[in-house]
C-alpha cells in the first residue's frame, strides 16, 4: 500500500501554489531518473502528495483553452479583485476562489496504475461519493470531465466540480475544484470550461445552506484513499 503526504495549504496565492506543485512534481521525476540506475532494494520511494487548498479569486486557462472565454479585460479583473493565468494543465478556462475545495494530487502513477483515463474517473468517483454523503447525486456527463448534477437533463445539467490535470513521466499535478460554498457570480465572467449552454452550481446552492469545508475535506480525502488504496502519513 502506498503512502501519501496530506498537506492543507488553506487559502494560498495561485501562482505560489502552482510553483509548489511544480517543485513537488520535479522532485518525484528526479527520483524516477535516479532509480533507473538502482536495483530493486535500493530504489527510493517517491513522496506522493495530496494538496488541499483554496485560492483568492483567480481565472486559469488550460493549454487547449480559448482566451476569449474570459469575458473581463485587465481593468475589470482588478475591479473584481481577480487575476488571470495561462497554465500548463489540460482543459479550458475555470475559476477558483474562497470556499471552493481544490485538490492537487502529486502522484507517481507508476506506483498505482498507468492509465490517465482511469485516474480521471477515480477523481470523479471520489467527488461523486463525497457528494452522496450529503445527499447530492453527482454524476458524469458523457464527453466531459468533472462532476455534474442532472446531466441527463439538457435544460438542468449543471457542473459542480471541474477537473484539469498535467501528467509528465506518469507524475500528476493540478487536479479538481469542488464548489462547496463558492461565490458562483464569478463564473458569470467566463464561459466555464468552454461550455456555453450549461450552468455551474455548488453544494451550498444544491442544499440551500452552507457546508463545513473541513467536513468536505475529511470525506473527500477518505474516498480518495479508498479508491487509490493508499494510507496518509
Amino acid at each position: 500500500m502506498q503512502k501519501v503526504i496530506l498537506e492543507d495549504l488553506h487559502l494560498i496565492d495561485y501562482k505560489k501554489c502552482w510553483d509548489y506543485q511544480e517543485n513537488a512534481m520535479q522532485e518525484i521525476i528526479e527520483i524516477k531518473i535516479k532509480n533507473r540506475e538502482k536495483s530493486g532494494n535500493e530504489k527510493i520511494k517517491p513522496n506522493h502528495k495530496l494538496i488541499f487548498c483554496q485560492h483568492p479569486h483567480v481565472y486559469t486557462l488550460g493549454k487547449s483553452g480559448h482566451e476569449e472565454y474570459l469575458l473581463l479585460n485587465e481593468a475589470e479583473l482588478k475591479q473584481f479583485d481577480a487575476v488571470f493565468y495561462k497554465i500548463n494543465r489540460g482543459g479550458d478556462i475555470t475559476y477558483h476562489g474562497p470556499e471552493q475545495l481544490v485538490a492537487y494530487p502529486i502522484f507517481d502513477l507508476e506506483y498505482f496504475f498507468t492509465d490517465i483515463h482511469k485516474y480521471l474517473r477515480f477523481l470523479e468517483e471520489a467527488v461523486i461519493k463525497t457528494l452522496a454523503d450529503y445527499g447530492i447525486k453527482g454524476d458524469r456527463f458523457p464527453g466531459y470531465t468533472g462532476v455534474w448534477i442532472e446531466p441527463e437533463n439538457e435544460q438542468k445539467a449543471r457542473k459542480i466540480c471541474a477537473m484539469g490535470i498535467r501528467c509528465s513521466r506518469w507524475v500528476t499535478m493540478h487536479g479538481l475544484a469542488l464548489n462547496v460554498n463558492t461565490d458562483l457570480n464569478y463564473f458569470n465572467h467566463i464561459i466555464p470550461c468552454g461550455i456555453k449552454d450549461k450552468d455551474v452550481t455548488s453544494m451550498e446552492k444544491e442544499l440551500g445552506q452552507k457546508v463545513s469545508l473541513n467536513d468536505v475535506k475529511l470525506k473527500l480525502k477518505n474516498h480518495l484513499a479508498d479508491l487509490f488504496n493508499y494510507q496518509y502519513i
